[in-house]
C-alpha cells in the first residue's frame, strides 16, 4: 500500500474515533462555534445551564431566545437516557440564520450537565418541564436580559422546547410574543395519543392561563407523526392572539425552508394583537 495512501487511512480512521468518542455535549458546542457563537455558562436556581448567544452590537433591545425539543429523554423508549443533551440540534441552525440577538438557552442537566449534583432522569423524562425546570430557565434568562439590557423577549422552541417556550413566557416580564414549531401543546393528549405514560411532575401548558397580551405564532408540520396538527390546532386557534400555521414539514426535517418568512414577521410581533385570531396555511417547499 502507498505511503501516502495509508497515512490517509490512518488520518481518516482517527477522525472516526475521536468523533465516536465525542460526547452529545461536544457536538453541540462544535455545531454551536462552526456557527459563530459564543458559549455561555450561567447558574440559576442551583442549576448549571450552557447556552449559547449570537449578539450583534448595536441590534435593539430585543432578543429572540431558542429552546430546544427533549433531545434523548429515553433509550429504545425504554430507558433513561444517561445523557439527554440532543443530537440533532434542530433550532441551532435556525439561530444561524437569524440577523437579531439571540440566545440558544440551555436546560438543567442538559449540554453537559447530567451528572451535576442536583440533576436526576427524571428532569429529562417524567419532570422535564417541572416548575424546578421552568423557574430555573426563567431565571437565568432575566439575569441575562437585565445584564445585557433586552427589554423586550420572543421565545422559539421546537417541540419539548416549545412546551416551555410558553411556560417561561408567562413568568417572563420582557416576554412579547411566542413562536412554537411543532410544540407539544398538551402534554397529557400527546401522552395518550401515544400511549406514552403521562408526565405528571411536569406543568402543562394547555391547563395553564398564560400570559395576556403577547403574540402567538403556532407552526404545525403537515407530516409530523409525532405532533399531528389535528392534535392541537383547534387548541392552539382559542388562545389570544394566536396564529396557527401549517407548514411543509415532518417533525425535524423544513424548518429551515420557511425560517425566513417568519423572521420577517417577528419585526412585528404586535400586528396579531390588533387583527385576532385565524388560521393560516403555508406550504413552503425544502
Amino acid at each position: 500500500m502507498p505511503v501516502k495512501r495509508l497515512h490517509l487511512l490512518i488520518k481518516l480512521s482517527l477522525l472516526l474515533f475521536l468523533a465516536a468518542c465525542s460526547t452529545p455535549a461536544m457536538r453541540l458546542h462544535e455545531q454551536a462555534t462552526a456557527f459563530g457563537f459564543q458559549a455561555l455558562e450561567s447558574e440559576a436556581a442551583g442549576f448549571k445551564l450552557t447556552s449559547f448567544t449570537h449578539l450583534p452590537p448595536s441590534a435593539g433591545k430585543r432578543l429572540h431566545v431558542y429552546l430546544e425539543g427533549d433531545g434523548r429523554p429515553w433509550e429504545r423508549g425504554l430507558f433513561p437516557a444517561s445523557d439527554p443533551t440532543t443530537r440533532t440540534a434542530t433550532v441551532l441552525s435556525l439561530m444561524s440564520s437569524d440577523p437579531k440577538p439571540a440566545l440558544y438557552l440551555g436546560r438543567p442537566c442538559y449540554n453537559g450537565h447530567a451528572g451535576d449534583p442536583g440533576c436526576s432522569q427524571s428532569l429529562w423524562t417524567g419532570a422535564r418541564y417541572s416548575e424546578s425546570v421552568v423557574a430555573a430557565m426563567t431565571q437565568a434568562l432575566a439575569e441575562f436580559c437585565t445584564l445585557n439590557g433586552y427589554s423586550e423577549v420572543v421565545l422559539i422552541g421546537h417541540s419539548g422546547g416549545g412546551t416551555l417556550a410558553l411556560l417561561i413566557a408567562e413568568r417572563l416580564p420582557q416576554s412579547v410574543a411566542v413562536v412554537t414549531l411543532a410544540g407539544n401543546y398538551d402534554i397529557d393528549i400527546w401522552a395518550d395519543h401515544h400511549g406514552y405514560q403521562r408526565l405528571h411532575d411536569s406543568l402543562n401548558p394547555a391547563k395553564r392561563a398564560g400570559k395576556p397580551g403577547i403574540a402567538e405564532w403556532h407552526l404545525l408540520g403537515q407530516r409530523d407523526n409525532n405532533i399531528p396538527p389535528a392534535l392541537f390546532q383547534q387548541a392552539l386557534e382559542q388562545r389570544p392572539n394566536s396564529h396557527v400555521q401549517i407548514v411543509d414539514a415532518d417533525h425535524g426535517h423544513g424548518w429551515q425552508a420557511i425560517w425566513p418568512q417568519m423572521l420577517k414577521r417577528l419585526d412585528h410581533p404586535y400586528c396579531l394583537i390588533e387583527k385576532g385570531n385565524r388560521s393560516i396555511r403555508v406550504v413552503a417547499s425544502h
